[in-house]
């Protein structure tokens, strides 16, 4: 009985704030009623104002963070967050094809969602070549998939276009995050495009905040826990699509300026 509570795994750094990275994957856990464990890649230092220092761990630590998890627990499925180089990137790969830690939900931190880099080149380079060909799902934004996908997103059709060559990388299934930056945006598209072939459009308003600290975390924390409990990707996908939807609508008012989304708001039935 000791291994058949949902367990999940987020392999990412640590966000001093809060708001993001490790926090908001183990926030999401809790709510989602999953039992989270983590392996933790670097340390980051900062607030609501903006990052300020970070240091990645050594990796024999994470060699030990991974074998003592496979030792003891009944990982269901994993996701990671932000890997800054390519031997970060290497270790986590290398540790995941080791052990048996379930379906693995890449989240390909390259960008932000507003488009500035976060990747050096060679970092990039590994993590699409190494990585995502392991992913059951990636979930890029807007700006991500535009870079993986070398090329430009202009309409629905280019996104549908992009999905289809991130599945080309590796990636069993994709969901798009749709680009939310404009002043008189209306709505929010994402596009989904399974392993099965099928695909479809996830559309929500679009909320004009800047309380929105974590929603990528977030969304492929959640796909992860669904996962962990046992649901399909499609199922696992729309109901994280609406934890982050719920989420961001319903403000908390932490930090003086660019504050995390609310993983109080979305009620347990979703």
């Amino acid at each position: 009985m000791l291994t058949q509570f949902p367990q999940a795994l987020t392999i990412a750094g640590s966000d001093s704030d809060g708001s993001a990275g490790m926090q908001a994957d183990l926030h999401t856990f809790f709510r989602r009623h999953v039992y989270g464990a983590s392996v933790l890649t670097a340390c980051v230092a900062g607030n609501s104002y903006g990052i300020h220092d970070a240091v990645n761990l050594p990796t024999e630590f994470i060699d030990n963070e991974f074998k003592d998890l496979a030792e003891d627990y009944h990982i269901r499925a994993s996701k990671t967050g932000m890997l800054s180089d390519s031997t970060l990137i290497n270790t986590v790969v290398n540790n995941y094809q080791q052990y048996d830690l379930g379906p693995l939900v890449v989240d390909p931190v390259i960008t932000t969602k507003h488009g500035n880099v976060l990747l050096e080149e060679e970092a990039y380079t590994t993590l699409r070549d190494e990585l995502i060909p392991l992913a059951t799902v990636i979930t890029p934004n807007f700006f991500e998939a535009q870079k993986l996908a070398e090329m430009e997103i202009n309409d629905e059709a280019d996104m549908e276009t992009a999905a289809q060559k991130l599945q080309d990388l590796g990636a069993s299934n994709v969901i798009i995050n749709g680009r939310h930056d404009s002043e008189d945006q209306l709505e929010v598209a994402d596009f989904v495009l399974l392993e099965s072939g099928k695909s479809f459009w996830l559309r929500d308003p679009y909320h004009h905040t800047d309380r929105v600290n974590g929603t990528g975390d977030t969304l492929s924390a959640c796909i992860t826990a669904e996962l962990a409990k046992g649901n399909d990707i499609e199922s696992a996908i729309r109901i994280a699509k609406k934890f982050v939807n719920i989420a961001i609508q319903n403000e908390i008012i932490v930090g003086h300026k660019f504050g995390p989304i609310n993983h109080w708001a979305p009620e347990d039935e979703i």
